[in-house]
Formats: structure tokens, C-alpha cells, sequence
């Protein structure tokens, strides 16, 4: 079947309205959780074989967040689905105004390859939430997860209402020349121009999940050994292919040394017995472990283990003295090296950040309040933490998601519903008695209604 051919089944199965009903949502919710349930193993060897991840990070990263997520759907989607009643104002007495919240219809969803399995199922548990059928397209960078992915949809969901596009740039393009009724993408700004423009053709609303530079500040009045333990298991995580890792550091040049040394200890707690046993996750590809390893020339390396390009393994590395004009620092990194630029004043830092692209997250360790404030009130960025990194992830009552270059529009928990159901605003009228001041043939009308809009 075309791909044509594919969205137009999807299409028509949308208009019998089959997918509005709450007990339809509800039960496909479940069903997808079950099946989930009944993978889990495949979904780890999958990950496994394509990024070399521990079953430790496979759960956290990828199964666990994924059923937390339909879960917390589950729970709460009766309460999501009420439309919502709001206030009316006076020139209207007598009427009742509502929100209803209605699925767009078809979705397209297009997945990437850092978390293969998680961002494929997280916006389509939204999708599903609001009433919508989808098309998911995931990465051809982790085949073996994409696999698992399609066979958990082909026995789960009719193709009419859910299911999967394999392939790559091809495949992605002849998507793309499809009308959808939204489309929601995760991965490079690059792409997510291109998907745009796509949209734009057909005025197709999109949320894009991005990335950017997204700074990691310690300031001098940290808690050291938690900012050194926490900025290391954030920026290290899948090997540092995380859209929300940190991207580079800043520290106060009055704790610089000292920091360095208790963030090397905790690396090597973390990691070292984890690199002897060829469990550090992988970088994806050779073309991304060579961009990465161009990154380190000319600079000091502070830390950092042999890499072997055979497995694709490149160790947690730290480097020194990085400059704003350093290759390094003109694109997201998107891998395991952190550059630490050392600052003096916060309102310097601030100023050099707010003259890059927004980031999507940004971490500050500090135990002031004015400075946290400083930070919060000055920078623009998707989301972030005081004194943790990535755990805004962790929450289903945070929204998440970019803004400028690294994104627009959000998804998580409720978040997720509001993305794919489109707010129709309907005014409820009453028939039992009619205002005749609203009619411009009405003696008065005008001064009456100039009163009414004061």
C-alpha cells in the first residue's frame, strides 16, 4: 500500500468518529501499555543491539518513562476529555460558554534516534489521548528498535488507525508531501526547518522538539559534590545524546579546580566499571563519532579515556579553556564531552547566553535566591532545574518542550492531550428572553452599548 493510499484509509477510518468515543481511547490505551508490558525484553535487546544501552538505562530512559507516561493517561484522561466550562461576561448575560477539546484527526509523527523507543511512544500516547489516528515514522538509525516498534503496532492497532512507516530520507520525503492534520517531530533544528516548511505548504499546525545549547551554570556558592555527581549523570546519559543535556559549563573561576577534581572522581564512580565492561552506550554512527572527535582539537583535555572507534565507544571527556569562537562551541555537541568556560560575574554569563540561540534547557546550581531569580527572570529557555539537570523530564505536570531555535509547542502529561486536541470554543445561548439592545434598529442601542464596553 502507498503512502497515499495509507493516510487516506487513516482518513477515512477518522471520519466514522470511532476514535472520539472515551471507552475507544481508554481501551487502546491499555492495550498499548499491555503490549509494552509484554515486549519489554524485546524493546531492551532492541535498544541494546542499536545504542549498546544498559537495561538500566533502557528501563529509566525508555520503558519506564514510557509506561509512567500511559499510565498517568490513563488515569486522568476521563477529567482531560470534560469540556471545559469558563466565564461569560456581562454584555452576554443569559449565554454559557465552553471549551471542547476535539482530536485534530491525523496525526504524523516523526521519531528520532537518541531515544528510539521512548520519543516514538510518548507523543503517540498523546496522540491516541486526544481522539487522533497516527502514522509514526521512526529513526533508520536504530533499525533494530524500529522493528520492535513496528511489530508492537502492526499486533496491536489496525493500519487504518495506528501504524508505522519504515525507512529513511525517502520514506521521510514521501510522508511529508501527505496532508496531515498535525505533525509532531523530535530531532535537529536542521530538519525541523524542513518538516516545517512541509507544514507550511499545507498549513499544517506542527510541534517541533529540537535542541541548541543548553548551558549548565555552577555558581560559587554551590553544593559541590551534588552539582559534580548530578551535571555528571546528566551530561553523560546515553553517552550525552540527549537533546537536554548539558551542553557546556560554566563555573565560578573560584571553584573551577576543585570542581573538576570532584566531578572526575564521580565519572569514574559512575562509569569506569561500566567502560571496562563494554557498557557505556554507544555513539550512533561513525560519521557522529567522527564530528565529535573533531571537536577535541587544539583544546586541553582535562579528562578523558582511550576512545575505540571499533565499537563505537567514546568515554565521558572533559575539556578546558574553551572560547565562545572554538568549533566546539558553534553547534549542539550532542555526545559525551563537556567544555568548561569559567565566569566571574552572573550578569556577564547572562549576557553572552541571551546572544546565542534560545536553548532548550538550562541548568543553574546555586543556593541563592537572587541569583536563581536573576537567572530565571533574564534567560529564555524551554525548561530546566535549580540544582539537578534533566529531571524536568521526570515530572508528567511539566510541560516540555523548546522555544525559538530549539522548539515550539509542548507534550508530557495533560500537556500531551492539549498538543493534539484542538480547543473549539462554543457559546451556549438562551432562548428565554432576548436582549434588544444588541440590535442596531433599537432606539438607544448605542449609548447602551457603549456602556456595556466601558
Amino acid at each position: 500500500m502507498s503512502i497515499a493510499e495509507l493516510v487516506k484509509k487513516q482518513r477515512t477510518f477518522f471520519h466514522t468518529g470511532t476514535t472520539k468515543d472515551y471507552q475507544f481511547r481508554i481501551t487502546q490505551l491499555k492495550k498499548l501499555k499491555q503490549a509494552i508490558l509484554l515486549h519489554e525484553q524485546e524493546i531492551m535487546q532492541a535498544v541494546n543491539e542499536d545504542l549498546n544501552k544498559s537495561e538500566f538505562e533502557s528501563y529509566l530512559t525508555e520503558i519506564g518513562a514510557t509506561l509512567k507516561e500511559v499510565s498517568f493517561t490513563i488515569k486522568h484522561l476521563k477529567q482531560w476529555m470534560k469540556p471545559g466550562r469558563v466565564k461569560t461576561p456581562l454584555l452576554l448575560t443569559g449565554s454559557k460558554s465552553y471549551i471542547y477539546a476535539e482530536p485534530y484527526g491525523l496525526a504524523l509523527i516523526i521519531a528520532p534516534w537518541n531515544y528510539p523507543f521512548h520519543l516514538t511512544f510518548a507523543p503517540l500516547i498523546g496522540a491516541i489521548s486526544a481522539g487522533n489516528c497516527a502514522v509514526l515514522k521512526p529513526s533508520e538509525l536504530t533499525p533494530k528498535t524500529s522493528t520492535v516498534v513496528t511489530k508492537i503496532i502492526q499486533t496491536t492497532f489496525p493500519e487504518e488507525y495506528i501504524t508505522v512507516v519504515e525507512g529513511g530520507v525517502e520514506e521521510s520525503t514521501a510522508l511529508l508531501k501527505e496532508k496531515y492534520d498535525y505533525i509532531f517531530y523530535t530531532g535537529s533544528t536542521h530538519v525541523g526547518k524542513i518538516v516545517m516548511e512541509a507544514a507550511a505548504k499545507q498549513l499544517t499546525p506542527v510541534t517541533l522538539e529540537l535542541g541548541g545549547k543548553s548551558p549548565c551554570i555552577v555558581h560559587k556558592d554551590a553544593n559541590l559534590d551534588i552539582a559534580a555527581k548530578r551535571i555528571a549523570f546528566g551530561k553523560f546519559l546515553n553517552a550525552g545524546q540527549t537533546c537536554i543535556a548539558p551542553d557546556y559549563l560554566y563555573i565560578h573561576k573560584t571553584k573551577k579546580e576543585e570542581f573538576i577534581t570532584t566531578f572526575i572522581e564521580n565519572i569514574e564512580e559512575m562509569y569506569d566499571e561500566r567502560l571496562e565492561n563494554r557498557e557505556f552506550t554507544k555513539i550512533v554512527n561513525e560519521r557522529h563519532f567522527h564530528r565529535l572527535e573533531s571537536y577535541l582539537e587544539g583544546h586541553q583535555i582535562r579528562y578523558g579515556k582511550e576512545r575505540d572507534k571499533s565499537i563505537l565507544s567514546f568515554p565521558p571527556t572533559l575539556l578546558d579553556n574553551v572560547k565562545w569562537d572554538d568549533k566546539i562551541m558553534q553547534d549542539e555537541i550532542f555526545g559525551p564531552i563537556l567544555p568548561i568556560i569559567e565566569y566571574d560575574q552572573i550578569d556577564d554569563i547572562i549576557q553572552v547566553i541571551n546572544e546565542q540561540a534560545k536553548p532548550l534547557a538550562l541548568y543553574l546550581f546555586t543556593e541563592s535566591k537572587d541569583i536563581e531569580q536573576q537567572v530565571l527572570r533574564d534567560v529564555s529557555f524551554g525548561g530546566g532545574c535549580i540544582n539537578d539537570t534533566i529531571f524536568q523530564l521526570g515530572t508528567p505536570y511539566l510541560p516540555f518542550g523548546g522555544v525559538g531555535d530549539s522548539g515550539m509547542g509542548s507534550y508530557h502529561g495533560k500537556a500531551s492531550f492539549d498538543t493534539f486536541s484542538h480547543k473549539k470554543s462554543v457559546l451556549k445561548q438562551t432562548t428565554a428572553f432576548d436582549f434588544s439592545v444588541r440590535y442596531p434598529h433599537k432606539k438607544h442601542s448605542l449609548s447602551l452599548i457603549k456602556r456595556f464596553f466601558k
